[in-house]
């Protein structure tokens, strides 16, 4: 039996009348690869959070190699041996410095280091580093000059130069390619083997399948599944993750009328493969993948947010070459974003201007806002999605998460539509809003065709009468949403050589 370098009991934390961790018990052992999987809402994030210092636990206790462990805040976590890589890059790097400075940074903070650096032999150490992740760029290049999936890399080994007794890695693979995955799990392996902990969160049933040892499933904010025993059952994971067979979804998919959006020969980039697709009136239709599959720049291009390299789009039997996302609009293609704390959510307005602000056109009159129409329209937004709240004055802010996706989601519900875009519209949400907004953009589906962008399979076969696969950035397979086979559906995804062992 492997030592227990990291021990939960009891752990539980609220948010005001949000319950969100539920009497975590788990312990994480030295050179062991812990998986945690989890939908949005689970309570993945905040037990993270507690465990690097961002939060404090209300009850229970956490003890670190043998010893209590109450870290005050990240840099307490760090300084005791408990590593964090978040899933967003710039949390882990400081783009405007150089690649040498930011591998070197906590040993500039130490005590004694004095007032002046010695830049050779920071640029050493720093080659030392780089070197032992295997990256092969000039250690004087700016880390915002880099791409995406190498400032990635910098986070990772930045996080290995603190000699973690405990890495925690949130989704880590989300923006490298196969083969800088590959190098990613080689280090794993090695620090597995080194005897350092492991917490890996990731939805991607390829990574799990390559480097745990165990998987833990939460749901509510509770453990809801722990498989240990070899081989690890990837069914009853995802299972004990959702709470029902992942195939078992309360949806009777409908046809749809008449072709609402076709798009004919499209390629999202140069050398990607061409697109061929029709989405009917009164359908929901989910595009799902992996990162960098293709999901956000169709969408994008639908929206006239990018243009294609290649190929047309036909509204309701006309050409269609929005000229910018007003253009698109006025014709009746409207779009949440992915984002809703950049793109979306207007911090200083209350919820009625956040739900109305495209259309206060709509609710004006001589240059006049008709501000009783404006609210009555919200309040009754309000109602119908579920949005919790005081009234429609409160502040934005005052929302949680899933709250403030709601105002987003019906502030394109508002007005009629005839192609109605989601992208990934349950982003950051709980389970129980998640569920709210599928059940209302079902019932709101006639009279448009409604195209949603999702990462994860389960939010898909929640939502859609059919699923499109991309891989790519072609579509890799079509399944309506009735019996689905979920073996063929999660290879499509994955892409050749990941099917997954789902019978037996």
């Amino acid at each position: 039996m492997k030592n227990v370098t990291c021990k939960l009991r009891g752990l539980e934390k609220s948010f005001g009348q949000n319950h969100v961790l539920k009497g975590i018990d788990l312990d994480l052992r030295s050179g062991e690869v812990t998986a945690l999987m989890g939908a949005n809402g689970a309570g993945k994030s905040t037990l993270v959070k507690v465990l690097c210092g961002y939060h404090f636990a209300d009850a229970g206790h956490i003890e670190l190699g043998g010893e209590p462990f109450a870290p005050t805040d990240a840099a307490d976590a760090i300084s005791k041996g408990v590593v964090t890589v978040h899933q967003s890059i710039d949390d882990g790097v400081i783009p405007d410095l150089d690649v040498a400075t930011n591998l070197t940074l906590d040993r500039l903070t130490e005590p004694g280091v004095g007032l002046f650096v010695n830049d050779r032999k920071l640029r050493r150490q720093a080659r030392e580093v780089a070197e032992g992740m295997g990256l092969t760029m000039d250690v004087r290049m700016r880390v915002a000059d880099l791409d995406v999936a190498d400032r990635q890399m910098i986070a990772i080994a930045r996080a290995m130069a603190r000699a973690p007794k405990l890495l925690i890695l949130d989704e880590p693979t989300s923006s490298l390619s196969s083969s800088e995955a590959e190098r990613l799990f080689a280090l794993i392996d090695r620090l597995r083997a080194e005897g350092v902990a492991i917490l890996y969160i990731s939805h991607r049933m390829s990574d799990i399948r390559r480097v745990a040892d165990r998987i833990i499933s939460m749901r509510d904010g509770a453990i809801s599944g722990l498989f240990e025993t070899d081989p690890l059952d990837y069914v009853g994971a995802v299972n004990a993750m959702l709470g029902h067979q992942m195939t078992e979804v309360d949806i009777d998919p409908v046809e749809g009328g008449e072709p609402v959006l076709r798009i004919e020969g499209l390629k999202l980039f140069e050398d990607s493969r061409e697109i061929d697709f029709e989405a009917r009136e009164g359908e929901v239709v989910a595009f799902t993948g992996l990162l960098g599959s293709g999901k956000t720049r169709l969408a994008e291009i639908i929206y006239g947010l990018s243009e294609p390299a290649a190929g047309r789009l036909l509204l309701d039997d006309k050409d269609y070459r929005p000229h910018g996302a007003g253009d698109a609009v006025s014709k009746g293609v409207f779009m949440s974003p992915k984002d809703r704390s950049v793109n979306a959510v207007v911090p200083d307005f209350d919820i009625a201007n956040n739900m109305t602000v495209p259309f206060l056109g709509a609710f004006s009159g001589l240059s006049f806002l008709n501000d009783k129409a404006q609210r009555r329209s919200t309040d009754d937004m309000i109602d119908k999605i579920g949005v919790v709240c005081q009234s429609n004055s409160d502040g934005i802010d005052t929302l949680s998460g899933g709250n403030q996706q709601k105002v987003m989601i019906g502030r394109w519900l508002l007005k009629a539509s005839r192609v109605l875009l989601l992208d990934e519209p349950f982003q950051g949400v709980d389970i129980g809003a998640r569920r709210d907004i599928g059940r209302y953009i079902r019932q709101t589906a006639n009279g448009r065709t409604t195209l949603v962008f999702v990462a994860e399979i389960d939010e898909a076969l929640e939502i859609a009468d059919r699923i499109v696969v991309l891989n790519e950035a072609a579509i890799a397979g079509e399944h309506k949403n009735k019996n689905v086979d979920l073996n063929s559906l999660v290879a499509d995804v994955s892409g050749p050589g990941e099917r997954l062992a789902l019978a037996g």
